[in-house]
């Protein structure tokens, strides 16, 4: 049986530097991860040729080479142990794109028309993946398990509750990593992913996609476009686990001057 304490599984965030609590191992978050990304691509019609797969694929290759990079040079490189990196493009109408635990990325050909070009995919490609590297989801289900668990203090037989309950387990995944009906990470939906988890990753992929050669100045419009897109279907920000476009636009301006640090033309 596998024991952990509240106060273990505490680290912080690659740049943020925010504390958060992890109890879920990657010995059991990566084959859960693995398990539903391939049931995803089995239901799913993804496109496995031409130039807009070949994109994707360029696209995530690149940014894979600058967080390596990026967490070889400031000792992280840890983070990715168990990673096999894998980038799909799905067919389907939806504004749609994630990164689940061990770098399996799916992006859906209905964000290629706000997207535009490479670095619009790459804002989108840097900005996933940094969900991923800074454990944004495993920081979700840990909350989840507490509060199903209902703890205040002492220990949690994790390793236990995880393998007895499956489906509890499975909900618990698909709920933080927002997968089920309609699969994926919803740009335009109410996921729970925290304002400050959002806006990590906005800083993160900023960096990530400099590093990869792609100018992260393009986020911006990105931003502005996906704004325009999105219409009044987005809820105010107080509202919101989102931030507003707003607030999302005014923190990667001012994030630029060091992110541009990273880049090379």
């Amino acid at each position: 049986m596998l024991l952990i304490g509240l106060g273990v599984g505490c680290q912080r965030v690659p740049l943020s530097g925010r504390n958060q609590l992890l109890l879920i191992p990657s010995s059991q978050l990566l084959p859960l991860s693995f398990t539903n990304y391939r049931q995803v691509l089995d239901t799913s019609r993804v496109v496995r040729s031409g130039d807009q797969a070949e994109m994707s694929k360029r696209v995530g290759a690149r940014i894979q080479r600058g967080v390596e990079q990026y967490l070889r040079a400031n000792n992280q490189s840890q983070r990715l142990n168990g990673f096999q990196w894998e980038f799909n493009l799905i067919q389907s109408p939806q504004v749609n794109a994630w990164c689940m635990p061990g770098g399996k990325v799916a992006f859906y050909t209905g964000i290629l028309p706000i997207c535009r070009d490479e670095a619009g995919v790459a804002t989108v490609m840097g900005h996933e993946i940094s969900h991923a590297i800074a454990e944004h989801g495993n920081e979700r289900m840990s909350r989840g398990l507490l509060a199903q668990l209902g703890l205040t203090a002492g220990q949690v037989a994790l390793g236990a509750y995880l393998n007895d309950r499956p489906r509890e387990t499975q909900a618990l995944f698909m709920n933080a990593y927002g997968i089920g009906a309609p699969v994926g990470y919803q740009l335009f939906g109410e996921l729970p992913h925290s304002r400050k988890q959002e806006l990590e990753s906005d800083q993160l992929g900023l960096i990530f996609m400099a590093l990869a050669g792609y100018n992260p100045q393009e986020a911006v419009g990105f931003w502005q476009r996906m704004a325009k897109a999105g219409g009044g279907r987005k809820p105010p920000e107080f509202v919101s686990t989102h931030p507003s476009d707003d607030r999302r636009i005014k923190d990667i301006q001012r994030q630029l001057p060091e992110a541009m640090k990273y880049y090379k033309r």
